[in-house]
């Protein structure tokens, strides 16, 4: 659970802007929108918003998932992160729901038996697999069977493939318009949202109530489940209204106050403000003064020295 203390913006807003990652849309145009409905939000703060929240919320969302078929098609595609292609392993089942998903900086057997330990610990072992004829995944599979007393049956078939390679299109119609990643960390993160949206789509989750309502109000209720307020926060009322009907806030008018005085020797100033603690902490010996020292010291006991006749 995620605790907003300390939070500039309601949750309310924050939700609004991570939500548009289900759409094609760079940070830019979310702050041009926010903009226009009375709400002035950096889109950097949208961009640390989603980085942080993103996972959170669909880590919550995988408790509810239904489970899924028992034949994989497994498949990576490329994301550009900071210039340099990474690997984006991802599954789904012979119905296309998606199984996994997991984000890797390099394509070889490691990375590809991390994902099928990451798909097998959260639903199961598959009785079959379909995927390409990479030969990293067919040996990082064969591994996992070689510790088990029912292997899965692996299948090297390109046409099996053909659903999750067009499942693949949902995830790159999103990311394309970004413009890339900046760093790893921010790619799963923001994917994480991509790929709940993806799960919403296709009604992956075992809640009562779900089916009569909208994608965004799904994904509202895992917010609410996944993030939780403080009792002594409150919140500003210019951004309770409803996002969609706001208008621009009105300016609050504050009475100006005298500068207050402030006491350089009072204990608490001195440990809040910095500025006021050269005025008592101890000098230190710059560099010019340290050799100022030295030469009067030298000197001083060359003058002390006895004369030699």
């Amino acid at each position: 659970m995620v605790i907003l203390k300390g939070m500039r913006f309601p949750i309310d807003v924050i939700l609004v802007c991570i939500w548009y990652a289900a759409y094609p849309l760079r940070y830019r145009h979310l702050e041009e929108m926010m903009q226009e409905r009375g709400v002035s939000v950096d889109h950097s703060s949208i961009n640390r918003w989603a980085i942080r929240f993103l996972p959170l919320i669909e880590k919550m969302a995988r408790k509810h998932e239904r489970p899924v078929g028992g034949s994989w098609r497994m498949d990576e595609t490329y994301i550009k992160v900071k210039g340099v292609w990474k690997y984006l392993y991802r599954a789904v089942d012979k119905q296309g729901k998606t199984v996994d998903f997991l984000l890797t900086a390099k394509r070889d057997m490691a990375a590809a038996k991390r994902f099928f330990d990451k798909a097998m610990g959260a639903n199961g072992a598959p009785e079959k697999v379909a995927m390409d004829k990479s030969g990293a995944n067919k040996a990082a599979f064969d591994a996992i069977n070689a510790g088990r007393s029912l292997p899965t049956l692996v299948r090297q078939v390109k046409y099996l493939n053909n659903i999750i390679e067009q499942d693949h299109r949902a995830i790159k119609r999103v990311t394309r318009p970004m413009l890339n990643f900046k760093s790893f960390r921010a790619a799963g993160s923001v994917l994480a949202g991509i790929e709940l949206v993806h799960l919403i789509r296709k009604g992956q989750f075992a809640i009562d109530g779900t089916d009569a309502m909208s994608f965004a109000d799904q994904f509202a209720r895992w917010q609410k489940w996944s993030v939780q307020f403080e009792r002594d926060i409150a919140l500003p009322g210019k951004f309770r209204r409803l996002i969609n009907n706001a208008t621009e806030p009105k300016p609050t008018c504050r009475m100006p106050t005298a500068p207050k005085k402030i006491n350089a020797t009072e204990p608490s100033l001195m440990r809040q403000n910095r500025r006021y603690r050269p005025v008592l902490r101890r000098r230190h010996l710059t560099k010019n003064s340290f050799l100022a020292f030295c030469w009067i010291l030298i000197h001083c006991m060359s003058s002390l020295r006895p004369r030699m006749d």
